[in-house]
């Protein structure tokens, strides 16, 4: 039997351009219901929320509350929290996956790879080796074996136990 098609619907407004937001998606998702599943932590100045379209189980985004787009525009407080945060979803991360290696990254404006360039973030993305397969290479999809809503129920409860100490 030969695969003829692979669903992935909630895809279609981030490949249709159809959602793109007239606000801010950070600034949107922490207001919004509607983001709730998504997020994994919310701090004083920054939050942890999941990559609505990961790259790989566990992607998620360290986000300052503030709509600020450099890291020379962040405040100290705010720097300090990201690094915290950033340094708690490795923890989490490690011992939610065990995953071989982990991406840490920000891209600062378009040129360089911000899809959201006027809010900055920084992901982290768990990695495997071998995470990067034909589906990827040849069929340009990506193939994930859970939903984010469990990723959601499966990370929160170690960030608030990690966080917590």
């Amino acid at each position: 039997m030969s695969l003829e098609r692979l669903w992935s619907p909630w895809r279609l407004v981030y490949v249709s351009g159809s959602g793109e937001p007239n606000g801010c998606v950070f600034c949107d998702a922490q207001l919004e219901d509607h983001a709730a599943p998504l997020m994994l932590f919310r701090g004083a100045t920054c939050f942890v929320i999941l990559n609505l379209f990961p790259y790989n189980n566990g992607h998620m985004m360290v986000v300052p509350n503030r709509h600020v787009a450099t890291l020379a525009l962040a405040t100290p407080d705010e720097l300090a929290e990201m690094m915290r945060l950033t340094q708690a979803a490795e923890i989490v991360l490690t011992e939610a996956y065990r995953p071989q290696g982990i991406n840490v990254g920000m891209n600062l404006g378009r040129p360089a790879g911000a899809g959201i360039a006027d809010h900055m973030h920084i992901h982290v993305v768990p990695r495997w080796t071998g995470d990067t397969n034909f589906m990827s290479v040849v069929g340009n999809v990506r193939v994930l074996p859970e939903d984010l809503e469990q990723t959601g129920n499966r990370l929160r409860p170690i960030f608030e136990r990690v966080l917590a100490a």
